[in-house]
């Protein structure tokens, strides 16, 4: 089987994943995407891994591409209705050479592995191991760059709803602009046209990476598409759903007076954080909480602040599932601020507030959750993921060796508290609830 492969030649999602399959489709249709090739998940977890045969491998499919590069994840379950993963999986752009491609690619592993990575699977019901596919292509110099939703996103309309700025679209993406924006009807007559404030352009450098180069007044508020190009978008759209399907959410770029299509997802229709609302600030402090937690009691001090030092914020909007029953576990979190109820088989069981802490188990065992915990106001949380906790135990025996003791004291306290009756298999320890 074939790991590395030109873009059109990429049909397999479980393989390849959404984004190189949904542009080597794109390609076969003769839509205009710039040239590239499809990266296995397997392909790229060798080549993170400094495999030198897979390293080799990549770089002879590599380097006929017209350099600088544009490195994306292509992961399999990313892309799709339920979720996008948009913005937890690095992409790296205006790579300068095929020779920088294996730091890209590690970068990339690493990133869908993150903390951050890990957390949105388990928000979304995808907890399970990433298979990171990547695709790489030659990176254009466009003029105007954007997104564009092939239904209304707030109406569900009929038609076409247009974002665009100058240089790349990582701008319009990133929110570094206000982009112009535009409703443009199937046929391509211009129903809308709104001036943005596009005070930056993202522009590739020559040793690599970009620069934000700054837009002088006049330019920051003049439109950057004109009828022309957004009766092209409006053809591009029409043929997207013919290919992919209704409801897309499509990535575009001008460069050197063509149009190019650079992603085309359907649109996710999974909840998000209430972005209107103001996020909490975080005021408590982790180590103090970290030291009530039963499972770290014995713990030195310094040995505490080594595990906090690992914490990241995480917030979720009121009525958001933070963690769910029966779902892989890999996460523990300690309430900074707001309430959750926590609830098994549909029923509510208690509620949480600030200072209280769920999931601690997860960090060791790998289990399934034994409940689902919904908050029931904008909530804010430290969180820490098995796979940052796990090298910090690995590297210290004697916290490894502290952890195991509370855990026996732990399991024998609840033993105590049961009748003396045969232990059933299909009950779960009473330490182990969230």
């Amino acid at each position: 089987m074939k790991e590395v492969v030109p873009l059109e030649k990429a049909f397999e999602t479980a393989i390849f994943g959404s984004k190189a399959v949904g542009l080597g489709d794109a390609m076969r249709d003769g839509l205009p995407v710039p040239p590239g090739v499809a990266l296995s998940g397997p392909v790229v977890e060798a080549v993170a891994a400094e495999d030198e045969r897979a390293i080799a491998k990549v770089a002879k499919m590599v380097r006929p591409l017209p350099a600088p590069l544009a490195v994306r994840s292509s992961a399999a379950d990313e892309d799709g209705a339920a979720a996008s993963f948009a913005g937890q999986h690095l992409t790296l752009l205006n790579v300068p050479s095929a020779d920088e491609v294996p730091s890209a690619l590690r970068e990339i592993w690493w990133s869908a592995n993150s903390d951050s990575a890990i957390t949105y699977r388990q928000r979304v019901g995808l907890f399970t191991r990433p298979s990171v596919g990547v695709v790489i292509q030659s990176l254009l110099d466009p003029d105007v760059a954007g997104v564009m939703f092939t239904q209304n996103p707030v109406t569900g309309a009929e038609e076409c709803v247009i974002e665009a700025s100058w240089g790349l679209g990582e701008a319009v993406v990133a929110g570094l602009v206000i982009p112009d924006t535009y409703r443009v009807d199937y046929s391509g007559e211009v129903l809308e046209r709104s001036a943005g404030r596009k005070q930056v352009a993202i522009r590739s450098v020559a040793t690599g990476g970009t620069v934000e180069e700054k837009i002088d007044a006049e330019r920051a508020e003049q439109l950057c598409l004109d009828d022309g190009q957004l009766g092209e978008l409006a053809q591009l759209a029409r043929r997207c759903e013919q290919v992919y399907g209704k409801a897309r959410d499509i990535e575009f770029a001008f460069a050197g007076g063509t149009l190019y299509l650079l992603q085309c997802r359907a649109v996710t229709t999974g909840g998000s954080p209430d972005k209107g609302a103001a996020p909490r600030k975080v005021t408590s402090d982790p180590v103090a909480a970290l030291e009530r937690v039963p499972l770290f009691a014995g713990l030195e001090p310094e040995e505490i602040q080594q595990i906090a030092r690992l914490f990241k914020i995480r917030r979720f909007a009121e009525g958001e599932t933070v963690i769910r029953e029966g779902s892989g576990g890999a996460a523990f979190f300690l309430i900074d601020s707001g309430e959750a109820t926590v609830s098994i088989r549909g029923d509510e069981r208690a509620k949480l507030q600030q200072g209280d802490h769920f999931g601690e188990i997860a960090l060791i065992d790998e289990g399934q959750r034994m409940a689902t915990i919904t908050a029931t106001s904008p909530l804010v949380c430290y969180g820490l993921t098995y796979w940052e906790f796990r090298p910090l135990v690995h590297e210290n025996g004697a916290i490894g060796w502290k952890l195991l003791q509370s855990m026996a004291k732990m399991l024998r306290a609840a033993q105590q508290e049961q009748p003396p009756v045969a232990a059933s298999s299909a009950d779960p320890p009473l330490w182990d609830q969230p």
